[in-house]
């Protein structure tokens, strides 16, 4: 995909492959779970065995709130109950860092607590903002965590028409693609288990006086 001597490059690749996934024909995704606010889609992933997923809802806000509670920073541990913590490694170019973050077990702990190490880099979209970013290789581990590996992912999120003259509402589409290197493909795990946490909680709590 690129490297971290140059974050341009690597950005302006990372960007691309979001817009391409954006841009798939309604046809090639299959629904694997739907609830009240959110439906999640899939397909076969180009990057490894396992499948690409496809998130989407509506959000009662604007754009910028939003995605602070999604890219690194103070507000992503306010609603991420997989995530455990979260610390910046460095930043780079503007709107770009090396973040490192731990999971919490699930399905019983038969997949263990996980680490990532993932570039991030937020952009302007339309009249809204791309947060995307993929895993990098890093020498360090901790020996308590297995490492995961989270191909190109992202989150559009771009103001509905009607919030000019309403309340402010934006649609929030994610993709998401994570290898859990569990030592099966990732395709023999259930849709539901991969899907749950996108629809089984709220994006992110309602900040105070909204």
């Amino acid at each position: 995909m690129g490297s971290l001597q140059e974050p341009s490059a690597l950005t302006a690749r990372l960007q691309n492959t979001l817009m391409s996934y954006h841009s798939l024909d309604e046809n090639e995704w299959r629904v694997a779970k739907k609830s009240k606010d959110v439906t999640v889609w899939r397909k076969s992933s180009e990057e490894f065995h396992g499948y690409l997923y496809k998130a989407q809802g509506m959000v009662d806000d604007n754009p910028n709130r939003i995605v602070d509670y999604i890219r690194p920073g103070p507000y992503r541990l306010d609603w991420d109950s997989l995530m455990t913590a979260m610390d910046i490694i460095e930043t780079l170019d503007q709107g770009c860092c090396v973040m490192r973050y731990t999971t919490a077990g699930q399905l019983w702990n038969i997949i263990a607590p996980r680490e990532f190490i993932d570039f991030s880099y937020t952009t302007d979209y339309q009249d809204g903002l791309l947060s995307c970013g993929i895993s990098v290789e890093h020498e360090e581990q901790h020996q308590s965590y297995v490492r995961g590996f989270n191909h190109p992912c992202g989150w559009f999120c771009v103001p509905t028409p009607d919030s000019t003259t309403t309340a402010a509402q934006s649609l929030l589409t994610g993709y998401i693609q994570t290898d859990l290197r569990v030592g099966l493909v990732s395709s023999s795990l259930p849709a539901f288990f991969l899907a749950a946490p996108i629809v089984s909680q709220p994006l992110f709590p309602r900040p105070p006086g909204f």
